[in-house]
């Protein structure tokens, strides 16, 4: 069809079928970029290969309490480190999150990973939020507390008013008008980088009223609303192998997971 015409007109002709062929090929990319509505489609995000797990401690700074987690996350081939938190955990709550700062640097370059995962058990999740909140952020791809009295608990209260001598630092940081509460909650509670949850049992007899643990902008998650009756305090919170299981599947590669009573039976045989 094309030795008939001209040179001039052959090169065009080449040039307007190349056109077409391109214009084809654009319209099969086009569905895969919108949705069946018409509208725009979702845009795959890739999600950070999960790197190293620092776990802090609380109030008392008992690594042991962590040590079962610890173990858990490493049987599940994750690189996992308890934080030891100057002061036995009863110190300045801002100190220790330099501490862990100090730790996340350590782990990033020891092992090349572009980001870490925090667990931070009590007033330990309150340290990984004043980590997270002074650039910590930026480090980090996950944040999980775990039975964490971020708006303060009424044991410290208490205890700041009757036993004022036997309430150190951390003591006062964590009564539920303490300017440092105050100051980490007045803006966002959950700052842009990572993603956030926070578990918690109905049953905390330390963090009082248990729903302190809420936090806003997070995936917050009662262990009573995977398993209704499940029966677990504050301080079987890190070795319970049902709270266990729920901070692996938190921690998995991918977003945070809605979990629900559908999921309670598989999660207490894994």
């Amino acid at each position: 069809m094309l030795a008939g015409l001209s040179p001039a007109r052959r090169r065009l002709a080449l040039a307007l079928l190349a056109l077409v062929a391109v214009v084809a090929v654009a319209a099969l990319a086009v569905p895969r970029l919108i949705g069946p509505d018409g509208g725009a489609g979702p845009v795959a995000v890739e999600e950070p290969t999960p790197g190293p797990v620092l776990l802090v401690p609380g109030y008392g700074g008992s690594v042991g309490s962590l040590q079962p987690l610890a173990d858990r996350l490493t049987a599940g081939g994750r690189d996992a480190t308890v934080v030891p938190v100057p002061g036995d955990g009863t110190g300045d709550l801002a100190a220790s999150a330099a501490v862990l700062g100090t730790a996340v640097d350590a782990a990033l370059e020891r092992t090349g990973a572009d980001s870490v995962d925090v667990v931070g058990y009590s007033a330990g999740g309150v340290i990984a939020r004043l980590w997270a909140a002074d650039g910590g952020a930026e480090q980090a791809r996950r944040v999980l507390t775990l039975g964490s009295p971020h708006h303060g608990t009424a044991i410290a209260d208490l205890a700041a008013r009757f036993l004022a001598a036997e309430c150190p630092d951390a003591c006062q940081q964590l009564t539920t008008g303490s300017p440092l509460l105050a100051e980490l909650n007045a803006g966002d509670e959950t700052p842009a980088g990572p993603s956030w949850v926070s578990v918690w049992t109905t049953q905390d007899e330390t963090v009082t009223p248990p729903a302190s643990a809420e936090l806003d902008g997070a995936l917050n998650l009662p262990v009573q609303s995977v398993c209704a009756d499940a029966e677990v305090s504050h301080g079987r919170l890190p070795a319970d192998p049902l709270v266990q299981a729920i901070v692996l599947a938190q921690l998995a590669a991918g977003p945070p997971v809605e979990l629900d009573p559908a999921d309670c039976s598989r999660l207490r045989q894994s």
